[in-house]
């Protein structure tokens, strides 16, 4: 597809991202999955319209808080919005003892990305209060712990700047645990993108869908902590555990399991359920066309000049 004015284009692993004029850009997202850093060989139909349409949602909801590049929503599957110069970190908060942050403490160490964890945590308990581990952002490969002082001594990220980031970051992620408790869920991790126009900083990218975080069901909670069983999650996990549970882990050598059509309705159907959960909404499944596509981004640009 080419677009009016497209001045450069990039395919992602889930993303198709047009840039127009260098001043906007329209973010496609496809259908395409991907885990352990692997695409997986099959679409899973309407997951880009879940996921676009759950970040629409949330960025509406949160503008008061930071400013954000979306401008409008033209298809179920397409924003339009501001290109920002973005920020090389993401920042990536914690509610919970979970994941990555939970691997980490069960090593022994009780420090991630310079934070201290205090003794005597069990996993997915919550942190006293919330916690930034920060990451760099990278095009390829994985992204790489690092600290605020790391981030603020190596001039990644101005010292006046960083402590905006953590102040909207810290703001961003109470208003969704808000949203998330009104869903009976809790809304454990999550990560932000920041970019910049000028001196003012945006919110960018897709924030609080299950590809970006994990949400925990409220109800039994407490129970399941007590009894140490594993809590009932909300998020792309379940892609991850199939996958594993079928000996692959993005480990040179491993094939990809077979993607079945009951694997893939499966899938679909999860991120259907996870999307009304998360909204409250009906989901409208969308089938739109090519050229249909085209002439209502085309329509959509045109409103722009």
């Amino acid at each position: 597809m080419q677009l009016p004015g497209q001045t450069n284009f990039y395919k992602g692993k889930v993303r198709d991202v047009y840039t127009i004029d260098d001043k906007y850009m329209v973010m496609m997202v496809s259908d395409r999955i991907s885990a352990f850093d692997v695409v997986l060989p099959r679409p899973i139909p309407y997951k880009g319209q879940v996921l676009n349409q759950i970040a629409a949602q949330f960025l509406e909801a949160t503008r008061d808080i930071v400013p954000n590049w979306m401008i409008s929503v033209p298809l179920p599957n397409a924003t339009i919005g501001y290109k920002c110069e973005t920020y090389p970190v993401e920042m990536v908060v914690r509610g919970n003892l979970t994941g990555h942050a939970w691997r980490t403490y069960k090593s022994g160490k009780r420090e991630l990305c310079g934070m201290p964890m205090p003794d005597g945590m069990k996993e997915n308990d919550f942190f006293e209060k919330p916690i930034i581990t920060p990451t760099t952002k990278a095009h390829e490969g994985h992204d790489e712990d690092i600290t605020r002082e790391q981030i603020i001594s190596s001039g990644l990220v101005s010292k006046e700047e960083y402590e905006q980031l953590e102040k909207y970051t810290l703001a961003l992620f109470e208003r969704g645990k808000e949203i998330a408790k009104s869903r009976g869920l809790i809304l454990v991790d999550t990560k932000y993108e920041f970019g910049k126009i000028g001196d003012t900083i945006y919110l960018i990218d897709e924030i609080h869908t299950p590809d970006s975080s994990r949400y925990f069901y409220m109800e039994g909670f407490e129970e399941r902590q007590r009894k140490g069983e594993q809590q009932k999650q909300l998020s792309k996990e379940f892609v991850r555990e199939w996958l594993m549970e079928n000996g692959f882990q993005g480990l040179e050598g491993q094939q990809i399991p077979e993607m079945t059509e009951e694997v893939v309705g499966g899938i679909s159907e999860r991120y259907i359920e996870l999307y009304e959960v998360v909204t409250g909404k009906t989901f409208m499944k969308h089938d739109v066309n090519y050229a249909d596509q085209q002439n209502k981004l085309e329509e959509a640009l045109k409103q722009l000049k």
